[in-house]
């Protein structure tokens, strides 16, 4: 591990990062309205000399942070998501409690655009001290459709790349501690819809028409057998239905019924045909009962895969330079997170960084959740310190 030798952060940067962990949490933003965060963003850049930034996805922003000195010429990525939650806060302990009402930053994302912003100051400084690029991008629209992440991918953000790094605050993680594991660490994400088309007749005559009510609960039942029966566990397949409508009266043989809901799975390979065999199975359990199913999929997040020897690397740094009892292998997650259109193009890792002690061991995406900012700076120099390795002192197997 080559250190750095000044320490990763000036008391300069310091209070940037923390006073833009403060802003933001004082006035988040929902998904695809991050545009007062981004103007901040870009200001306090140009506040340090740092000019160039680029807009995308309408409310992102990534800024190249190209290094002088000879060496190997690597590229590296690093994200921070910027977006807030349609949540009203219930942490009146806060000094720089959110300010808007009905949005928060439940999911930490105030801290992990400050650990972007930390990083981006420091190898600007130390631009004639590494070799290679550093792209720092502030991610907009994690949280919510249409995703940042697919953006990065038709944007071609991440072409020629060779690593990127993404974090996220873990709150069943002791504050202090940090997390990582090989393979995949969230699943996929992909939404479907589906209308069940019937006849409508009168209830004492229920043969005179087709029940798209009994179609509808047919198809509950049958569609997680494919996920009992058909899917391996270790792929952690889950289809939840999530909306149902359907009937307007009583005495009425409902003709059309209305559901949503999310298929996820870690696997990659049979990501497709997972929702090609919920498409199956709607439209088989129409057919049995003589109706028929109008189904629609959309396709969201791919699963978050970590790179093996990125992890390794990063568990290295951990033990080296925080102790050996810092490091949790935690199980990898169910939900999903846009980061996975990045490990879908480059090597990545997504790190858990912990916040869990007394007064901050609510889960995220609640009312209550809160990280303190103790935990913000060390992430943030780890993050830089681990940045550093990869430029410098870093190889993938074959």
């Amino acid at each position: 591990m080559e250190s750095l030798t000044n320490g990763p952060l000036t008391k300069a940067e310091c209070e940037a990062v923390l006073q833009m962990r403060h802003a933001m949490h004082r006035e988040p933003e929902l998904s695809n309205n991050e545009w007062k965060t981004q103007k901040r963003i870009r200001e306090t850049l140009e506040s340090f000399g740092v000019t160039g930034a680029k807009t995308f996805h309408k409310t992102g922003l990534y800024v190249d942070i190209q290094g002088s000195a000879p060496g190997p010429n690597r590229s590296i990525a690093v994200r921070g998501d910027i977006d807030a939650l349609p949540i009203q806060e219930q942490r009146d302990d806060l000094p720089y409690r959110s300010q808007v009402h009905g949005v928060m930053h439940a999911c930490g994302h105030d801290m992990h655009g400050s650990i972007a912003l930390g990083t981006a100051l420091a190898f600007h400084r130390m631009r004639e001290q590494f070799s290679g690029k550093v792209r720092v991008v502030f991610h907009p629209a994690e949280e919510a459709e249409p995703v940042g992440g697919r953006s990065v991918v038709e944007e071609k953000l991440l072409e020629g790349f060779d690593a990127a790094i993404g974090f996220h605050v873990n709150e069943k993680i002791p504050a202090g501690a940090y997390g990582a594991r090989a393979g995949a660490v969230t699943n996929s994400s992909d939404e479907f819809a589906v209308k069940f088309i019937g006849t409508m007749a009168h209830g004492a005559e229920p043969h005179s028409g087709v029940d798209a009510i009994a179609i509808s609960g047919a198809f509950i039942n049958e569609v997680q057998k494919v996920v009992s029966r058909e899917i391996p566990n270790i792929d952690r397949p889950i289809v939840t239905i999530g909306t149902i409508h359907g009937g307007e009266a009583t005495n009425i043989i409902c003709p059309a019924v209305s559901m949503r809901g999310t298929i996820r799975t870690s696997s990659s390979e049979r990501r497709e045909m997972l929702v090609r065999r919920v498409r199956e199975v709607a439209e088989g359990v129409a057919a049995v009962h003589r109706g028929r199913a109008e189904f629609t999929s959309h396709s969201g997040e791919p699963p978050v895969i970590n790179d093996a020897a990125m992890v390794e690397a990063f568990r290295l740094l951990v033990f080296q330079s925080i102790g050996d009892d810092k490091f949790f292998e935690r199980p990898p997650s169910s939900g999903s997170d846009d980061f996975g259109f990045y490990s879908s193009c480059v090597p990545s890792i997504y790190f858990w960084f912990g916040s869990r002690e007394a007064g901050n061991d609510s889960p995220a995406h609640t009312p209550t959740f809160g990280a303190s900012d103790s935990i913000l700076i060390p992430t943030t120099e780890l993050a830089i310190q681990y940045c550093w390795n990869l430029l410098h002192s870093w190889s993938r197997s074959p």
